[in-house]
Parts: C-alpha cells; structure tokens; sequence
C-alpha cells in the first residue's frame, strides 16, 4: 500500500519504528575515515530519517547488521559453554536494491548451504528490509549488468523529497504504525476548538493518505559489465590472474566492504585470571589474505597472490553460480572504490569475457 506523508506525518512513523526496532541505515560517520579528517558511510542505528544518507552509496555494506565482524560464539570455563543471547528486538534495516539482491546471496550460504547457521538465523529472522531508491547511478556500480537494480522482495519502500514522504510498504506490522491513537485526535481538537476533531476522539487514525508509489530504480550504468558466457577449465590458467597478482598486495579490503563475501576464521581468547576460561569468536576473514588458507601440518593453498585473485573472482561469476544458478556478485561495486592498488573487479570481469570469446 502506497502513501504519502509529511515530513512531520513520517518523523511521527519512524518514532514508532524506534520504540520497536532497532534501525540500522547508512550513515555518515565524521572523521572516521581511513585518512585525516576524512568521513566515511557505514550502517549504525539512527533515531531519526535526517541522520540516514540518501544520495550516496555507503563504503561498506549493510552485512555487519547481520553478521557481526567480531562475533562471540560461545564462553567456556573448565566444565561447560555457553551461548550469549541473540538480538532481543526486531531490526530494520535500509538498503538498496543491489544490497537486497546480496540478502539472497547470504541466505544461500548460511541458511540453506547444507545445514542452517544458528547465529546468523537468530539475527536474520528478526531483521526486516527498508528499500531506498536509486535516481542515478554510482560511478562504479554495475547493477544493471547483474540484474540487481531492482527489487521487490521488501517489507517497505521509503523515499524522502523535500517535506514530502514516499512510501510503499508490504510488512502488515509496519502498516500499524502509521495508525494514530484517538488520543491524539482528542488533544488536537482540544486545542483548536474543532468539534469535528473531538468527535474523531477514540477512532483510529491513519498518517498520510493513499498514493500510487513507485521505487526509483536506476535502468543504466556508467560501469557496464558483461559475463562470460561460457568459462573453461582454460579460464583457471590465465596470464591476468599472474598480472593481477603482481599488483594485489593481499590486504583484504574487497572482501571486508563486498556485501556477499562470507569467509570468517576463528579465535580462541583465553582469559588472563584463568586461562581455562574465555570464549570462541567467529571473526570476519579475507580469501586474498596471506595465511587465510593455512592448515594443520604446514599445508597451504593458493599461495600466490595471483592464485587468491583468481579464486576470488571465478567463485564471484562461476562456482557459486555453478552451484546456485546466478552469480554472486550484485554489482554495487565497493570493491573497486576501496582498493589501493586501484584493481578494478568489474574490469577483469570484462576481460576475462573478452578473452573467452575470443578463444
């Protein structure tokens, strides 16, 4: 159901949404950037839609909402373990169509990858999804040529233009909300005398009238991307995974901004008082770091930076799709705005594309 609110009408809404959700949403964080007095846009709860950043993508992506980069598992002392407690409210969460797309990609991997994920279950059945359009396109982004610039699968749609308020919403609890108590009317017709507000007292009120409301999707891209039709086992031994390799310094950056990469490893931290007493914790890890392969016995895999280049890639548009039947990437391009080498993903993409028709 569609409708349109004042500024006033949907700051009254989203008060409700924070008395019974925790919401997350892009938000721009001053001086916290990887250089001085530099910004950067990452998700942390909000109070209120004028903390939200509307016009640009955000550096990292709404994945740390749903799994924690540092994630106690379980504590231990000499005789038994226990589980910390999951998210105890409900959680909403603003995103992008691209971002949405990633949701899908995660829940493949946690919840229906052989067996389902306890941890990531607990957070992903309470959170739900806000859609924020896109007018125009990233610079880097690449969504189009992945299919991943529209979606519907959202609990609502919200958009903010000027005092004016959009919005599409589909989750029937999130529809209460826009419900006012008769008090309220009863207070307001106290206030101006109106008689035919005092007898609105004890009815329900609905905030904003119905409206035809259409989510703004972007239709092109300035990055433009296109996937091999057709990858061989000849793919795996290209001379630009060695190129690519001679450039990545194997830092990892890609992997922590990307909204589908999910590798993580595990530590043990033992307390000082009592080093038979501490916890698990499920850390977020990075295929295309030194070591990340590193087994017992000193056995190792891809040891080449090259190697960790290659794998990243070809499980972003071949065994994960292999496996799923789409790819895995959405195409929002984060990876390509935070490398310092300046590797572009989408370019190999396109290489590796043309190299294949050409073969």
């Amino acid at each position: 159901m569609g409708y349109q609110l004042s500024k006033a009408e949907a700051g009254q809404m989203f008060q409700r949404w924070t008395e019974n959700y925790d919401v997350f949403a892009p938000k721009v964080m001053e001086g916290e950037g990887c250089f001085s007095d530099t910004d950067i846009i990452r998700y942390d709860r909000v109070s209120s839609l004028d903390e939200i950043e509307w016009e640009k993508k955000s550096d990292y992506s709404f994945k740390e909402v749903l799994l924690a980069i540092n994630e106690t598992l379980f504590y231990f002392t000499e005789d038994q373990a226990t589980v910390p407690k999951g998210p105890e409210r409900d959680i909403l969460i603003f995103l992008r169509a691209c971002d949405l797309h990633a949701v899908k990609r995660l829940d493949e991997i946690y919840l229906r990858n052989g067996f389902e994920d306890f941890y990531y279950a607990r957070v992903r059945e309470r959170a739900k999804f806000i859609l924020m359009g896109c007018e125009t396109s990233c610079a880097s982004g690449f969504c189009v040529s992945m299919g991943t610039n529209r979606a519907d699968n959202y609990d609502a749609y919200l958009k903010v233009d000027g005092e004016t308020v959009w919005l599409d919403v589909k989750c029937e609890a999130l529809e209460k909300t826009l419900e006012t108590s008769g008090s309220v009317a009863e207070a307001s017709g106290e206030a101006d005398g109106s008689a035919d507000a005092a007898e609105t007292a004890g009815a329900s009120v609905r905030l904003g009238r119905p409206a035809e409301v259409t989510p703004d999707y972007v239709t092109e891209n300035v990055e433009k991307v296109t996937l091999p039709k057709k990858l061989s086992n000849e793919s795996f031994t290209k001379e630009i995974w060695q190129e690519y390799g001679e450039r990545c310094i194997g830092c990892g950056r890609c992997n922590f901004v990307c909204p589908t990469c999910t590798c993580f490893t595990m530590q043990d931290i033992f307390y000082k008082d009592n080093p038979k007493v501490g916890e698990r914790r499920r850390v977020w890890a990075s295929c295309q770091v030194d070591g990340y392969t590193d087994m017992a016995g000193g056995h190792g895999f891809r040891q080449k930076q090259g190697d960790r280049m290659r794998f990243k890639v070809m499980h972003k548009i071949y065994d994960y799709e292999k496996r799923f039947g789409y790819p895995m990437c959405v195409g929002c391009g984060r990876c390509d705005d935070v490398c310092p080498e300046y590797i572009s993903y989408s370019n190999c993409v396109n290489r590796l594309a043309k190299e294949e028709s050409e073969a």
